[in-house]
């Protein structure tokens, strides 16, 4: 099985049909946020390096494009969505740029903890879209919400971002992520006042839907919802929920195996997901049933679903 980098493509609610880009291996991350569905940080790095060679990126991506429109399926975007901190990559300058020449939108998701740096904001020029994330503009719930490299500081990172705004010619969203057990205080008038500065197209409100990290996360009573919506609104013409499932329209690319294991690297699959999958790929469940117990996946359980996970070493047994 060849190295899975590209996934999908993916139902996303942000982005229609996302093909994904996995181009930093479990788990590198400069955060190591309470609420991932990837699983513990493993490596807390805020240097960049290389992890692939950009023309393995390039080629790999190149390969599933052509898989999908060869069963004419639909791509909107390209994104970069790893296991990890996607501008941990050196190359990522390198690897937009190669890509362009596929002519599909480029976009990136990122925890925003690197823009500080001239060179990455550089870099994310060359995209689309960007999502950069927000998640608190005060330093107590930030370190207790994400969990930074004890390096990085706070303020750095938002100055970046202005920065970055200023230069930036394409869709530029920001994601917060609300999560119960948390006292907010007056942090959603504390980010607001941020967000009308930085002037994001959208502002999206976010909750876990997935397994997180920690067992104790779980999504935030409706009424914190609607108190963040209110008061981003006063000053973001756009602002909207990611609370919902966003489908199963998960795309059979040919190898049943590989599609599973590339898109649960990343994205945990919800059983109704697989189930649609197996349905386009035309087998039953036992091929489930076979990535169970030869240990390549793993069942977990949240919120009453079930998801399927790709068993990586930051899920370990204790998230079982």
């Amino acid at each position: 099985m060849r190295t899975l980098i590209a996934f999908g493509p993916v139902p996303s609610r942000r982005l229609g049909r996302s093909l994904g880009v996995n181009n930093i291996p479990d788990k590198f991350c400069s955060y190591a946020c309470v609420y991932c569905q990837v699983g513990k940080t493993l490596k807390m790095e805020i240097k960049r390096k290389e992890f692939y060679g950009p023309e393995v990126i390039f080629e790999d991506v190149k390969k599933k494009v052509e898989e999908v429109k060869a069963r004419n399926e639909k791509i909107d975007y390209i994104t970069f969505v790893p296991d990890g901190e996607p501008t941990l990559d050196v190359n990522l300058g390198k690897e937009a740029e190669l890509l362009t020449e596929l002519e599909i939108p480029l976009a990136i998701l990122t925890n925003s903890s690197l823009i500080w740096r001239d060179d990455v904001r550089e870099e994310l020029l060359r995209f689309n879209f960007v999502s950069l994330k927000v998640d608190a503009v005060s330093e107590e719930l930030w370190r207790k919400i994400d969990r930074p490299h004890k390096s990085l500081r706070l303020n750095t990172i938002l100055e970046g971002m202005i920065e970055f705004r200023k230069e930036f010619k394409g869709k530029l969203v920001t994601e917060t992520m609300l999560i119960d057990r948390v006292n907010y205080r007056d942090e959603f008038e504390r980010i607001a006042e941020f967000l009308k500065e930085l002037k994001p197209d959208v502002a999206y409100i976010s909750i876990p839907t997935r397994p997180p990290t920690e067992k104790w996360v779980k999504p935030p009573k409706e009424e914190i919802i609607n108190q963040a919506f209110q008061t981003f609104a006063k000053v973001v013409d756009r602002v909207e929920y990611l609370i919902g499932y966003e489908g199963n329209a998960f795309t059979f690319t040919g190898n049943i195996e590989e599609d599973l294991l590339s898109i649960t690297s990343v994205h945990p699959m919800r059983e109704d997901g697989v189930k649609e999958l197996l349905k386009k790929a035309n087998v039953d469940w036992g091929i489930v049933e076979k990535l169970l117990n030869t240990g390549k996946l793993i069942e977990l359980e949240y919120e009453g679903k079930r998801f399927y996970m790709r068993r990586l070493p930051s899920r370990n047994s204790s998230r079982e």
